[in-house]
């Protein structure tokens, strides 16, 4: 391995103007190919699996011609204090909006609150409902507008106005200037890591080229494998993530190697060489964790833990080939400032901050691993009482119209309004079909926590029903979830007497089945990604109890993590000082993800640091040598890069969307905790006390595992055998090294 990626790196440093040259020509070819691709299709949300999408199903086959996806909007009227909505001019101003929007050319109906009873008790609060022919996303802006001008203008009688549903529905930023400002901190991180400027920009450029390449590919097969916009999501940040991380490792040990005295050439060929195989281990224990996304059954996520794989190894490609290449090209433009002028080149130093923090650990391995276990154990406790969910607009804002209407909708019709259940009934194998939707609705009635049913609409068939139950809790709390479960378990007694079949649906039904599907599949996710990575940690270290320490310290920051998001989210700890107004579940994907990203990550960091730990003791250090080797070089890198995606990942919790704002904390922190805990403790510690049996493994399994030589063994004794190469006369190479 190390030997190939050698002779890699040499070459690329080269070829150079032929390696930039493919990766411009590949940068074009897919964006020639995205840009003649057919749109990309509507994003397919279904769950297969679950009881919710089976309704879904059942309804499309039995409701011919029913448009569910089409775009609407829940207009929430609220009377002045101790006026009715039902007064006079209260009911002009309503009925005119209505007449308004429903003259819209996209707008297929538009119900008084007046014509569906949709007036609370107190006749303080009503909605009307305006459905659409198309999509949210197909709405034009005159139809937008159209239907603006109208709420504009019945807010003028003196009504309060609240718009919810999917029509008006505002887009949630990433994050904005935060963002912008989180990826100035990347560069400044970088800057000060390097002392200058292109080899801080180098990182920065290779990794934009992989994500803008894998964008684009994305985009071209979007019609073929039916991707949508957002499966890209996740493969831009981890491509940028470890784009960047990649690239760091490989300029660092460029820089290293010419300290040593190694020609530019030389050290490209070195460089790719060690740390190059790091990146190819690192990028495959990332592409393991995305790859295992599929485990939990969900087609969406595993399109894009697929997506991001492929962005990943782009990265991997980028750092192995461009960033030598563009090395050959500015040979000593990565070097400090100080290096460039003086012409002496050093890099680090025997007695840097990260060899004397290992000294420290090494002098005292059992107070610091203790210390670091009881610390994340201690933030891991409110795992215990995760509750996951689907925010709604309930975690929206207050300055957004979508929060006000669905407060107003739960002060004037009970909380439960805002998320009813919907029964779909398939009542062919029933002697009277309306007789047993009858009972049906009588038995879900009297369910204890059942606030209203509505009358059941058949199909033109008259063999299947639909009708509404809204509970007396709000769609988040867990006695609707009880609730849930309770008409299911009663189900089969009814069904047996009614000999027809029942389903509960709806969007509240939908995330209570999503949040188990996924909590179901948490432990079978960890127990794939954590089983694959140990044993392609085992072939990279040469080590069983290696491995084994590099998943427990993953699992400690990863849980410290989650409980660090349940803390501030669902508890409301320190959540005023991050702007989240509302407390609540946390998102059902929040753990697939933090597990998947942070594992990639995580890995990253473990196998940047140890494996120079095992080059060293390869190459005859002693165990407590190798820690203090292992930090003197790469500890600084591994801040840098941890630090680095703290910022990018920080700039999300700028966001207002409150989901955006759990992702990007829950990212940030992890990345914290594994960094500077457990990286630059935990694993310091537990090698020291562990001593030489750190790096056991049993022959017979020794015999049987690949041999691939991560620590460039083989080109240290190519080195010692070899007499010294004479100097390449490359007037590319010598012109840009005197720039």
């Amino acid at each position: 391995m190390a030997t190939f990626l050698y002779r890699l790196g040499r070459t690329a440093f080269r070829r150079r103007w032929y390696v930039a040259l493919i990766w411009v020509a590949v940068l074009g070819a897919v964006g020639f190919g995205a840009a003649k691709a057919p749109a990309a299709p509507d994003p397919n949300n279904s769950m297969p699996g679950i009881e919710s999408q089976k309704a879904f199903d059942l309804m499309e086959q039995r409701f011919p011609g029913a448009k569910a996806d089409g775009a609407n909007a829940r207009i929430v009227f609220v009377a002045p204090d101790g006026q009715k909505i039902t007064a006079a001019e209260n009911k002009k101003a309503i009925d005119k909006l209505v007449d308004e929007a429903a003259d819209g050319s996209q707008v297929a109906s538009a119900v008084s609150p007046f014509q569906a009873n949709a007036i609370s008790k107190d006749a303080t609060t009503a909605y009307a409902t305006v459905t659409y022919k198309v999509k949210a996303d197909d709405l034009t802006d005159a139809s937008k507008n159209h239907l603006e001008d109208a709420i504009a203008q019945a807010k003028k009688s003196g009504l309060t106005v609240e718009v919810g549903g999917t029509a008006l529905a505002t887009t949630p930023a990433a994050g904005g200037s935060a963002e912008a400002i989180g990826i100035a901190i990347a560069a400044l991180v970088l800057l000060i890591t390097f002392g200058s400027l292109t080899a801080a920009g180098l990182p920065l450029l290779t990794a934009v080229l992989g994500v803008g390449v894998s964008m684009a590919a994305i985009m071209a097969l979007s019609s073929a494998f039916g991707l949508s916009s957002t499966t890209g999501t996740l493969a831009t940040m981890l491509g940028l993530a470890c784009g960047i991380d990649y690239a760091v490792f490989i300029v660092s040990r460029y820089r290293e190697e010419r300290a040593k005295g190694h020609t530019p050439q030389e050290a490209a060929g070195l460089a790719t060489g060690t740390a190059g195989s790091a990146v190819v281990f690192a990028g495959l224990t990332v592409v393991i964790a995305l790859a295992g996304l599929s485990v939990v059954g969900i087609p969406m996520l595993t399109k894009m833990g697929l997506a991001a794989a492929g962005a990943v190894m782009v990265g991997v490609l980028i750092a192995l080939t461009l960033v030598p290449a563009l090395l050959g090209f500015w040979p000593n433009a990565v070097l400090s400032r100080r290096s460039r002028k003086t012409g002496e080149i050093k890099e680090g130093g025997e007695n840097n901050g990260g060899s004397r923090w290992a000294r420290f650990v090494l002098r005292r391995p059992l107070p610091v691993l203790l210390l670091s276990v009881v610390g994340l154990g201690t933030l891991a406790i409110p795992v215990t009482d995760l509750q996951l969910g689907m925010p709604g607009d309930e975690a929206k804002p207050t300055s957004t119209t979508e929060r006000r209407a669905y407060d107003d909708l739960a002060k004037g019709f009970g909380p439960g309004f805002n998320g009813p259940l919907t029964i779909v009934v398939d009542a062919r194998g029933a002697t009277n079909p309306k007789a047993a939707v009858t009972t049906i609705e009588k038995k879900i009635k009297t369910t204890d926590g059942v606030v209203s049913v509505s009358p059941a609409r058949f199909n033109p068939a008259g063999d299947t029903a639909v009708f509404s139950a809204v509970p007396s809790t709000a769609p988040t709390d867990t006695k609707t979830q009880d609730l849930v479960k309770t008409i299911r378990n009663e189900r089969p007694a009814t069904e047996a007497s009614t000999r027809a079949e029942f389903e509960v649906t709806g969007t509240t039904a939908l995330n209570i089945d999503v949040a188990h599907k996924t909590q179901n599949a948490l432990i079978p996710y960890l127990t794939v990604v954590v089983g694959l990575a140990i044993l392609l940690l085992m072939v990279v270290f040469r080590s069983v109890l290696v491995p084994i320490k590099a998943a427990v310290g993953f699992l400690l920051s990863v849980l410290a993590a989650l409980g660090s998001v349940v803390a501030v989210f669902q508890w409301g700890r320190l959540a005023s000082l991050l702007g989240v107004e509302t407390t609540g579940p946390i998102m059902s994907m929040m753990p697939i993800f933090l597990v998947g990203i942070v594992f990639g990550l995580a890995m990253d960091y473990e196998v940047f640091l140890v494996a120079r730990m095992r080059e060293a003791y390869v190459h005859g250090d002693s165990p407590g040598q190798a820690v203090q080797s292992g930090f003197r070089h790469s500890a600084r890198v591994v801040v840098a890069a941890a630090l680095i995606m703290m910022a990018v990942f920080s700039g999300f919790i700028g966001a207002g969307e409150s989901m955006i704002k759990m992702i990007g904390f829950g990212l940030a922190i992890a990345v914290m905790f594994d960094a500077f805990i457990v990286r630059m403790a935990f694993v310091p510690a537990v090698l020291a006390l562990l001593g030489k049996a750190a790096w056991w493994m049993p022959r017979w399994l020794d015999h049987i595992l690949p041999k691939v030589d991560v620590e460039g063994e083989a080109l240290t004794q190519q080195s010692a055998n070899a007499p010294a190469p004479p100097a390449h006369h490359d007037p590319a190479t010598q012109e840009s090294a005197r720039v």
